[in-house]
């Protein structure tokens, strides 16, 4: 069995991490050295806006030593990500090109979706533990620097995620700027939790039953050492992070730094976190705290055993992705038996056009969800409904996928009833099709040949009675011929499909057909 050598690299908004793993198809993903350094990068970016040159130097440096263990190792391949200190920062795209030039690394800016969904594979890889606690209502936890994240389970299936500024460092800063002492510096925490996680359970928790939290993140490996004495990795009951509260919340800073053994910068970020996770605990009534050791890196080494198919996960993580967008469109009372029909025929064009667009499983999985969500708008507007659905797709974040990928799935959805101008697609960043980076001009192109699909499909269920469920779809002699054998009347649906069949013919030089195959 081949087993092969990664780096994993995270870019945080307080340290920068290097981990050495061996992935093979037997063991799975093993952690085999572990780099830390410590660096504030979130903290200029969170108070000034910017990172400045001398911790640019310093971060370069690091790296450069990074790359020194890498090609000790020798290692196969590598990712390098960076979150939110790097997302935010007004000067990312100098700093980027500066690390590239001096490190020979390219660093990828991932999304908070992303990063949340990478961390997330790390737990699904202890399969046989996560599969069972999800049974029950599970809520994932990641308390990072710059902001916090609670995805919700329900029997194997993802309700919800959703992302708070309840990042440690991110309320650290802004305190910083009240002057009180350390009790009530703590009560004014309190209320800033209180306040977020009040609107997160109007909205998402409801009466939702939660039995089992999940805790992720650097933070929390810290604030498991001292809760017992069993090794990382293990549960704790509601009741011992209870009193692990209470007795945390009579230290002073200098007892956080020696019982805890970090610096003072990282003590005075322990206290945020620690009322994070407790407030949590207290809203869901959760009874038992999971917390299975992970960080970004094990979670970035198992995406890309993932997506190498060096191992084989048993969850899978796309029904996830399909599972927080049907969640999403539920919420703005979207027509759910159109969607799943629309669906239906999209892929079905899709896989029988694969010849022709030339597009694969990632563009597959965006032009569903853009048939699940298209109609999402209409919750705020049945006039301007592409506009509203538009601006709801890119302001809600979908686990598991980047900005750029929601952008694509919003244009594309947008366009779906409105004439698509080539000239004023404007997305941010490059989209990576395959092995194929896009530009520009070649996202125009892939949004097109989606909306393309999307509009044909949508035009088959025109009345939004599911009259042509029944279709068989093939291409003969430059057509792609849809069959149909209803019997009824489907003259809304011709009228339609026609109007839609141009743009269609236009982008892929195939001209769809629409025939009513009838009885004698």
């Amino acid at each position: 069995m081949a087993v092969q050598l990664f780096a994993a690299i995270d870019v945080g908004s307080f340290e920068l991490e290097l981990g050495i793993y061996e992935i093979s198809g037997k063991n799975g993903v093993r952690r085999v050295d572990h780099i830390r350094h410590m660096i504030a990068l979130g903290k200029e970016t969170y108070s000034e806006g910017k990172i400045s040159y001398e911790l640019v130097e310093e971060m370069c440096q690091v790296l450069e030593d990074f790359v020194k263990t890498m090609n000790e190792y020798k290692v196969k391949g590598y990712r390098a990500y960076a979150t939110s200190a790097m997302r935010e920062a007004k000067n990312n795209q100098i700093i980027l090109d500066q690390i590239r030039v001096r490190t020979g690394l390219k660093v990828r800016i991932i999304s908070n979706s992303e990063q949340r969904f990478i961390s997330y594979k790390a737990i699904a890889s202890k399969a046989a533990e996560f599969n069972k606690i999800i049974q029950k209502g599970t809520a994932i936890v990641d308390v990072g620097f710059g902001s916090a994240q609670i995805s919700l389970f329900d029997k194997d299936a993802l309700v919800t995620t959703q992302n708070l500024s309840l990042g440690s460092l991110r309320i650290r800063e802004l305190l910083a700027r009240i002057p009180a002492s350390a009790k009530a510096h703590r009560e004014q925490i309190e209320e800033l939790v209180d306040n977020e996680l009040f609107t997160f359970r109007k909205m998402y928790l409801k009466d939702r039953e939660i039995t089992n939290l999940i805790g992720i993140g650097e933070n929390i490996l810290y604030m498991m050492r001292q809760m017992q004495s069993k090794p990382v990795g293990d549960k704790v009951e509601a009741s011992v992070l209870n009193t692990f509260y209470e007795k945390f919340n009579k230290l002073t800073l200098d007892q956080v730094e020696e019982r805890f053994g970090v610096n003072a910068e990282y003590a005075s970020l322990l206290m945020p976190t620690v009322v994070v996770y407790k407030r949590i605990l207290e809203l869901t009534g959760a009874q038992m705290f999971w917390i299975p050791g992970i960080r970004l890196c094990d979670g970035i080494a198992a995406e890309y055993a993932d997506d190498t198919r060096l191992v084989r996960f048993s969850h899978s993580f796309e029904n996830d992705i399909l599972a927080a967008s049907r969640n999403m469109a539920k919420r703005y009372k979207c027509h759910a038996s159109h969607s799943q029909v629309l669906e239906e025929y999209a892929l079905g064009i899709f896989d029988c056009m694969k010849k022709y667009h030339g597009l694969g499983g990632r563009e597959r999985l965006l032009l569903q969800i853009s048939a699940i969500l298209h109609s999402c708008g209409k919750f705020i507007s049945m006039r301007n409904s592409n506009e509203c659905s538009y601006n709801i797709i890119m302001s809600t974040e979908i686990i598991g996928l980047s900005h750029l990928e929601r952008e694509i799935i919003a244009n594309v959805v947008r366009y779906n009833i409105r004439d698509f101008d080539y000239d004023k697609v404007q997305l941010e960043g490059t989209y990576q099709e395959g092995t194929v980076e896009l530009d520009q001009k070649g996202m125009t192109i892939l949004i097109a040949k989606l909306t393309a699909i999307l509009r044909l499909a949508n035009s088959m269920d025109r009345s939004h009675r599911g009259k042509l469920a029944d279709c068989r779809m093939s291409i003969r002699e430059g057509e792609l011929v849809i069959t149909t054998g209803y019997e009824g009347d489907i003259a809304l649906e011709a009228m339609s499909f026609e109007q839609k069949a141009d743009f269609f013919e236009e982008i892929y030089g195939i001209r769809p057909v629409l025939r009513q195959k009838r009885r004698i």
